[in-house]
């Protein structure tokens, strides 16, 4: 079974290699809510005053034992001022991951998405990744993502590949096969001030590349979520928050709000294009102080009238029908139904591409071995 699921990858992609250049944008034929030019504008020409401002906050790596303390201390329970529950997103790689407690984030409303399966070094590996290589580390990672954490297929949209490493048009041929949406992965240091609305992949992005190589191919119907950088206290620009090198001090919990509270301002009192809040959850664990002034700026969000705490695919859906903000606000929330896990705990298991035993925390059936690239579900 593992050889034919190769072999159709292969075959998927034979006719997809030679995809067409893409063009500068034409506002005339790429229109919502399929298509959109890159750039700083507001969609639909709505009034800054009018748009809401989303916060988008995004988790990198596994979830664990250790790591979901901190969301269940900063992140559970917490409503928007329209009383509908706050959205958070989590780009979540395979190796060492517990599926039960990916299942708990999905049953609290928040997104699952995808960091691929085996997350591996050296940077270069994504880099040079063929579209094949892509389609086995998120295409197959979705197939086990949802298998293991017994959550909806359909409900996996998002990608980040490892190390912000842009493999050129590689990655987004691999998300149109496979029905993932969104990307949030290419960094901005341009495009910050005003920042940089999300846009789709039909015609050229008008983006810097930052990490190359970046995607010059049209790949209608693929969605970019801009990675725009912050400015630490020096003016550097930084894409995750944990990579900022002039920081305020770590005893510092008012300068740090005032840091959080500066770099969100540049979007809020400009274009209003959606702000990230890009980290590591080790980075509030070492760092307290952080984590409280971030506890303190999501206070602040929850509290604003024309801003909102909210997951990435929900930014996407707002653009494709864009409503002022007291529209927005008059929209019933978001429903879904909980997926049940029935837990099972799995080892050791021997791994195919290592000499390691793992154990697995699931919501299935135990697999035969590992799950690895090129067995995504270890059968």
């Amino acid at each position: 079974m593992r050889c034919c699921l190769v072999l159709f990858l292969v075959f998927a992609f034979v006719a997809g290699q030679e995809l067409p250049l893409a063009e500068p944008c034409d506002e005339e034929l790429c229109q919502l809510p399929n298509c959109r030019c890159s750039t700083t504008s507001i969609p639909r020409g709505l009034l800054a005053r009018d748009t809401p401002q989303f916060v988008m906050l995004t988790f990198d790596d596994n979830v664990n034992i250790i790591n979901i303390e901190t969301y269940r201390e900063i992140l559970y329970n917490r409503v928007n001022s329209n009383n509908c529950s706050s959205g958070v997103t989590f780009y979540v790689n395979h190796e060492y991951n517990n599926y039960q407690l990916v299942n708990e984030l999905y049953n609290q409303g928040f997104e699952i998405a995808l960091h691929s399966i085996t997350h591996q070094t050296p940077q270069s590996y994504w880099q040079e990744a063929t579209p094949e290589i892509m389609a086995r580390e998120f295409g197959d990672q979705k197939l086990q993502m949802a298998h293991f954490a017994n959550i909806p297929y359909e409900s996996l949209k998002g990608v980040r590949i490892p190390f912000l490493q842009l493999g050129g048009n590689s990655s987004f041929q691999a998300m149109s096969e496979y029905g993932l949406e969104y990307d949030c992965t290419w960094p901005t240091i341009t495009y910050t001030d005003p920042p940089l609305w999300p846009y789709t992949l039909d015609y050229a992005s008008i983006q810097d590349c930052v990490i190359s190589p970046c995607p010059t191919a049209s790949i209608p119907g693929v969605w970019i979520i801009p990675m725009v950088s912050w400015r630490d206290l020096n003016g550097t620009p930084c894409s995750m928050v944990d990579s900022c090198p002039a920081v305020p001090p770590f005893d510092d919990e008012d300068a740090w709000f005032r840091f959080i509270v500066t770099n969100f301002e540049r979007h809020y009192l400009s274009n209003r294009a959606p702000f990230g809040f890009f980290i590591h959850e080790w980075y509030l664990a070492v760092n307290p102080t952080v984590k409280r002034a971030l506890s303190r700026f999501i206070d602040l969000v929850n509290n604003l009238n024309d801003a909102f705490l909210v997951k990435s695919y929900d930014v996407i859906e707002w653009i494709k029908n864009p409503v002022p903000v007291d529209e927005y606000r008059q929209q019933p929330c978001k429903t879904f139904t909980p997926s049940l896990c029935l837990p099972a705990s799995c080892g050791p298991l021997a791994s195919e591409h290592n000499e390691v035993d793992y154990w697995m925390q699931i919501c299935n059936v135990c697999p035969r071995v590992y799950p690895w690239i090129n067995n995504p579900l270890g059968i």
